[in-house]
C-alpha cells in the first residue's frame, strides 16, 4: 500500500487514535485530520493531529461534509464508542436514512453501512490495523507465567465458545473456570465482561477474546489496552489468551509490564 499524503481518523475513545495518529507520522504521511466525537474521544488527540473536527455521535452528514472539505479519500476508524452512546444517539437524517435501511444494528452493520457512506464521497476505509503493524499480537506466551493443563483445557473449551458468539455476532469474549462458562460478552464490551466473569469465579479465571471468523479488519479488531489488563488484574484472571495476527496490543511494553507484575499471563494462539 502507498502511504497516502492526508490520513482521516475517525476517532473513538482510548489511546487508539494517538498511537495510530503518531505511527502514520512516522511512515511519512504529511497531514493527520480528525473526526472526534464529544463525551468519547480523549481531548489530548488535540496535540497528535493537524486538525480536529469534533461531532456527536450520529452526525453522519457532519462527518461526511468535513472529510469533503479535507480533501480526505484514506480513513482509518480507531476506537471504540461506548455502547451506551450508541443507544443514546440522536442521529441527523443521513444517519436516520443509513439506520432505516438496517435489519440489524450491531456494529458491524452500523459501521459497514458508514464505509459504504465514506466510499460515495470517495473515502476508502483502510484496515483499522494499518501502520500498526507492529503492535498486532505475536503467537505464543506473551507474559505471565505458562499456563497449567487444567488452564489449557479452558482455553480450548474457550476459544470454541468465542469464536461461535462471534460468528452469531453476540460478542468476542468468554471466561471460563474449570470447564465452566462464567460469562460470556454482549454489549457491555470485553472489559464490564471481564469485571462480571471475575466477580463471579472469584479468582483464578480465563478470558478468551477472538475476532470474528470473518472479522471485517476495517473496524472492530479485538484491541487489548492497559485498562483491560488492570480491570483483569483487580478481578483476579489468571489469563487473558487472544488471537494472533488479529489483535492490536496497544501500549505494549506498559501491559507485558503491568501483566507480569500481576502473574497474569497473555498467550496469542
Amino acid at each position: 500500500m502507498q502511504t497516502p499524503d492526508i490520513l482521516g481518523i475517525i476517532a473513538g475513545n482510548g489511546v487508539y487514535p494517538r498511537l495510530l495518529a503518531d505511527s502514520a507520522r512516522k511512515v511519512g504521511v504529511k497531514k493527520i485530520v480528525a473526526a472526534a466525537f464529544t463525551d468519547e474521544t480523549d481531548s489530548t488527540l488535540v496535540q497528535h493531529v493537524d486538525l480536529i473536527e469534533w461531532i456527536r455521535v450520529g452526525q453522519l452528514s457532519r462527518l461526511l461534509k468535513f472529510f469533503r472539505e479535507q480533501n480526505i479519500h484514506d480513513a482509518i476508524m480507531a476506537g471504540q464508542i461506548a455502547p451506551k452512546n450508541l443507544f443514546d444517539l440522536r442521529p441527523d437524517w443521513k444517519a436516520l436514512l443509513v439506520l432505516a435501511k438496517l435489519k440489524q444494528r450491531n456494529a458491524e452493520s452500523i459501521f459497514a453501512a458508514i464505509g459504504n457512506e465514506l466510499a460515495k464521497v470517495g473515502v476508502d476505509l483502510l484496515p483499522a490495523t494499518t501502520f500498526l503493524e507492529e503492535f498486532l499480537a505475536p503467537p505464543g506466551l506473551i507474559a505471565g507465567p505458562k499456563l497449567t493443563r487444567r488452564e489449557e483445557e479452558d482455553v480450548d473449551l474457550g476459544w470454541k465458545i468465542a469464536k461461535e458468539i462471534a460468528r452469531l455476532d453476540v460478542g468476542q469474549t468468554v471466561i471460563v473456570k474449570n470447564g465452566t462458562i462464567v460469562a460470556v460478552e454482549a454489549l457491555e464490551g470485553t472489559n464490564e465482561t471481564i469485571k462480571r466473569g471475575g466477580n463471579l469465579a472469584r479468582k483464578g479465571a480465563v478470558a478468551i477474546k477472538v475476532a470474528k471468523p470473518h472479522q471485517d479488519m476495517r473496524f472492530d479488531v479485538p484491541v487489548i489496552g492497559v485498562e483491560t489488563i488492570r480491570i483483569a488484574a483487580d478481578a483476579k484472571l489468571r489469563a487473558i489468551v487472544i488471537e494472533a495476527g488479529k489483535t492490536l496490543l496497544l501500549e505494549k511494553d506498559t501491559i507485558i509490564d503491568l501483566a507480569n507484575c500481576s502473574k497474569l499471563s497473555i498467550v496469542a494462539r
